[in-house]
């Protein structure tokens, strides 16, 4: 079924969150929302979603975990649960990352790894072989249709054999999945990696498009962060200006996770978007640019790959991807070599922003940690990222750093502890680690380190 030829008008709509809930149901012209599927319960909407679908606002899940890039195949449970979610929200499509997210394990050498972040696959084709089974497994698992996400990225991979607008027609023209072209991340790619927003706008199908991003970031020494933190920028407004004038999206959406501002500034960035929007697109009686074919045909990306190693088709690019990334995400977050190709000082940064993020994150899911530690959260948790990766969650990652904390006999008695022992205690279902164990944990912990 070629699924792009069925997108629905969504117009100007904006991420829902918690925390802006209030003033998202406040804004004036608001005509759909997306909603991170991983924060809701099916079957316990929160109220403020609820009435605005009762108003008629569409919401889309969008999802942020489910590592469809990943060289394992896509989780039963959560392809359930994002079915569920479009089910209970009757949304008209479902949304991913092209990206991967877990390594390691079952899949790969050494342990399992979380990124907790979305990192980038390569751009060959046996990521691409690899990505399309796993698009075509998470199509036939959902209602709806499935639209993906292209990402923003710090880190390059050596040796890639596609541009990022060549790897995303490769993949619709083999899964008919839609696109949801992030605007704000083809700037990211521009001051990070050096990409041409309109050479990939030119390579992509835009006829795919069901939605499209825009976020704001910041540049700090010569990086480009895409925070969701601060304002639009004019440059990322420019890129949507770009990809307007081939194509007019069906729907255009404001992301913003953190550092909320007034109703009246979100409306402002609403405003902005719309004018952007409002400028030339294709000229009536002209078709829409129509994709190039610079890039490999799909039977030459369909013939055997060059590389040598275990396995052939399918199975042997699952096996391949495996190494390569946990080779990466073993260097970003569990101190092993960089592997070669890579840009040491590149995936220095990355490492520090995902160490940041994890302290960020747990800060946030169990805020009781920071008050009682107070100052000293962040460089206690920092050194336990360091030795630590994370391995089920941000909520698993809180519990094992409480715990690594009182197997090292930190806070030393008195309030702090009793307090941290008492949380863990709670959140745990056991007794808190004595002295005699938690001297044997911490020989286990230095052995795992090293």
């Amino acid at each position: 079924m070629n699924h792009h030829t069925l997108r629905p008008r969504l117009g100007t709509g904006i991420g829902w969150r918690p925390e802006i809930a209030d003033a998202v149901e406040g804004l004036v012209g608001v005509d759909w929302v997306e909603a991170v599927a991983e924060n809701l319960c099916p079957a316990h909407l929160p109220d403020s979603l609820v009435r605005l679908r009762e108003r008629g606002v569409t919401v889309v899940p969008h999802g942020v975990s489910l590592g469809l890039g990943d060289a394992t195949r896509p989780d039963a449970r959560r392809l359930a649960d994002l079915a569920a979610c479009a089910e209970a929200l009757g949304s008209p499509l479902v949304t991913e990352h092209i990206a991967f997210v877990r390594a390691g394990g079952a899949a790969g050498s050494g342990p399992a790894l979380e990124a907790g972040h979305l990192l980038p696959v390569p751009r060959t084709w046996d990521a691409l072989r690899v990505l399309c089974e796993n698009v075509r497994i998470v199509q036939d698992s959902l209602p709806v249709p499935l639209a993906v996400e292209n990402i923003a990225a710090l880190v390059c991979w050596p040796d890639e054999e596609l541009s990022e607008g060549q790897f995303l027609a490769e993949l619709v023209e083999r899964t008919g999945v839609r696109l949801l072209i992030d605007v704000a991340n083809l700037h990211t790619n521009h001051v990070n990696r050096g990409e041409d927003p309109a050479k990939a706008l030119d390579e992509l199908p835009v006829e795919a498009i069901a939605y499209v991003h825009v976020a704001g970031g910041i540049e700090r020494d010569g990086v480009w962060h895409d925070t969701h933190a601060h304002p639009v920028t004019r440059p990322v407004l420019d890129v949507l200006a770009e990809l307007r004038s081939r194509v007019a999206p069906p729907g255009v959406l404001l992301e913003r996770d953190e550092n909320f501002p007034a109703p009246s500034e979100l409306a402002a960035e609403l405003t902005m978007i719309r004018e952007t929007l409002g400028g030339p697109g294709p000229q009536e009686g002209h078709p829409e640019p129509r994709r190039p074919r610079n890039h490999a045909s799909a039977d030459t990306a369909a013939a055997p790959s060059a590389h040598t190693g275990a396995g052939s088709g399918t199975d042997g690019a699952r096996e391949r991807l495996a190494r390569q990334q946990t080779a990466l995400l073993s260097s970003l977050v569990a101190g092993a070599p960089v592997p070669e190709g890579f840009d040491s000082e590149r995936l220095g940064v990355q490492s520090r922003a995902l160490a940041a993020k994890r302290a960020d994150v747990v800060a946030k899911v169990a805020p009781e940690l920071p008050e009682i530690l107070g100052d000293g959260y962040r460089a206690a948790f920092l050194a336990y990222a360091g030795q630590r990766p994370m391995r089920a969650g941000y909520r698993r990652d809180a519990l094992d750093f409480a715990e690594s904390l009182l197997v090292e006999g930190r806070p030393e008695e008195g309030a702090a502890r009793r307090r941290l022992t008492l949380w863990w205690e709670e959140r745990a279902g056991s007794r808190p680690p004595r002295r005699a164990t938690r001297l044997v944990r911490a020989a286990r912990l230095a052995l795992v380190g090293r």
